[in-house]
């Protein structure tokens, strides 16, 4: 989540919940995508029709058979995605003869267990979710270059190849420095958008393009000044319905990055030079912070400006609490993971919901991206490899994809340009429908687009980079320091961390 999850680090101040194991059994659903359990009823597809859909183009069904009989050990953290493959992991073991054992937990817990791992030389766990920044940067050489059974003529295909993946997402969670080794299919893909009360934008919308002097639909165009303009405007109660205009994730957290990112980023600000080939392939030099240049200090006096006439409560919420607010009815839009709409849209606010791209600045719209992919642990044996990466296929396959929109108790967004596609697909992308995160279809895909799609460092000293960013901020919105001093404290102490 990333995203609507503890993506990027464990919040100090909450216990790190339970860690999970099943092998075929269903988890509860987390809390925040709880309204989507309310989709329709569906019949998980089989594995009759997923080895027919699975096996095209392959040399020989027994492919799937290869390494029937191994278990192999999936950690994960704890995602509607992985949810709904926990919950339908029957057919992936009739399919293949494979059993495997799912392990679910905060992202912290996962890391410090994947380098245990690393560490060790072992192979407690063969499959891996391989977040970009704590696990794929610092540990990749642990990771297996999927190349190996990509080019494996004796070995399924990657249905529809890994073309079929969205460019930037594959990039972004399955590489590092290159474009040539790929250490993780694309698993998931929460993205922030602007989502807002379409039922008061349309209500009051003659009023407020009289009152500001633009059309105030959100659109390509609108400006991040002119989203500062509409949120004073339903501050200044204008609106009976809502007490504020806009809410934001900007507790001490690492919400508040990500919160931060999307202005820094349409400002034309970066952490580190050469922002977007960081973001996108990494590095293990980074270089001087940039956060001191012109476009990241006026970014900084936006956002604390911004932060005045929003929600109060904004400092004390990370993306789940701002939701919440917002389906309370507490504020008309905010910048928020775009997989919330599962939630959003099954309750009382179902039907009176719009999505759109986030607002442009100086440089250009910025949606912070928040996804990861699977991996294969490199310790593990020839065979238990064989076997996960039969599961990366199956996984990450467009059939398993649609199967988690579908599902009941879990499910996230595809990360396969061809589900979006799919007949059904299209079709929920306008309301009524039974794949309530499908109704952001458009505006992610535009979202994912280069020029559009936020992305953070990728680079192995990211964690203790992301908490000098949101303290510097928090202090910055408390009052304790300008945005000058802000900026110039935080790129000290990044500067210190990286050796630049």
């Amino acid at each position: 989540m990333s995203s609507y999850r503890s993506r990027l680090i464990p919040n100090p101040a909450r216990p790190e919940p339970i860690e999970r194991t099943t092998t075929m059994t269903q988890f509860k659903r987390r809390d925040i995508l709880k309204g989507m359990g309310g989709l329709a009823g569906l019949s998980l597809m089989g594995a009759g029709p997923l080895r027919t859909a699975l096996a095209q183009g392959m040399a020989s069904d027994e492919a799937w058979k290869q390494a029937s009989g191994t278990t192999i050990q999936f950690i994960s953290e704890n995602t509607p995605p992985t949810t709904a493959i926990a919950a339908n992991l029957a057919s992936f073991q009739e399919l293949t003869g494979i059993t495997v054992n799912i392990t679910e937990m905060q992202l912290g817990a996962l890391v410090q267990k994947v380098a245990l791992d690393f560490g060790a030389g072992r192979s407690a766990f063969d499959v891996i979710y391989a977040d970009p920044y704590q696990v794929l940067a610092p540990y990749h050489r642990g990771l297996v270059d999927l190349n190996t059974f990509i080019n494996d003529d004796q070995q399924p295909v990657v249905p529809k190849g890994i073309e079929d993946f969205i460019p930037t997402q594959l990039a972004a969670a399955g590489r590092f420095k290159d474009r040539e080794s790929l250490y993780t299919l694309p698993y998931d893909c929460p993205t922030m958008i602007w989502i807002y009360r379409r039922d008061l934008f349309e209500k009051y919308h003659d009023q407020m393009q009289q009152d500001l002097g633009f059309d105030p639909t959100p659109s390509d165009s609108t400006t991040w000044e002119q989203y500062y303009q509409i949120a004073e405007w339903f501050s200044n109660g204008n609106a009976s319905e809502v007490q504020y205009g806009t809410g934001h994730q900007a507790q001490q957290y690492d919400s508040l990055m990500c919160d931060f990112s999307n202005v820094l980023f349409a400002y034309g600000g970066d952490y580190f030079a050469n922002g977007q080939q960081v973001g996108l392939l990494g590095t293990d030099s980074p270089g001087a912070c940039q956060l001191t240049s012109e476009p990241a200090m006026e970014a900084a006096r936006f956002y604390q400006k911004l932060l005045k006439v929003a929600h109060p409560g904004s400092t004390s919420w990370d993306w789940t609490g701002v939701a919440n607010a917002f389906q309370n009815g507490e504020f008309a839009m905010m910048p928020e993971w775009h997989e919330f709409a599962g939630s959003l849209e099954s309750s009382q606010l179902q039907g009176k919901i719009g999505y759109a791209p986030l607002p442009k600045g100086p440089a250009r719209s910025a949606n912070l991206w928040g996804g990861t992919g699977i991996g294969i642990n490199a310790n593990a044996s020839a065979e238990k490899q064989k076997a996960a990466w039969l599961f990366l296929v199956w996984a990450t396959s467009p059939q398993t994809q649609l199967m988690g929109l579908k599902s009941e108790v879990g499910g996230g967004t595809p990360t396969r340009q061809s589900v979006y596609a799919m007949p059904e697909v299209k079709a929920a992308s306008t309301p009524p429908t039974d794949m309530p995160n499908m109704l952001t279809a458009d505006t992610m895909l535009t979202a994912w687009q280069d020029e559009h799609i936020g992305l953070r460092p990728k680079i192995a000293q990211w964690n203790e980079v992301d908490t000098v960013i949101f303290t510097e901020l928090s202090k910055m919105l408390a009052g304790q320091m300008s945005p000058e001093e802000t900026m110039q404290s935080a790129k000290q102490r990044i500067d210190r961390i990286v050796g630049a």
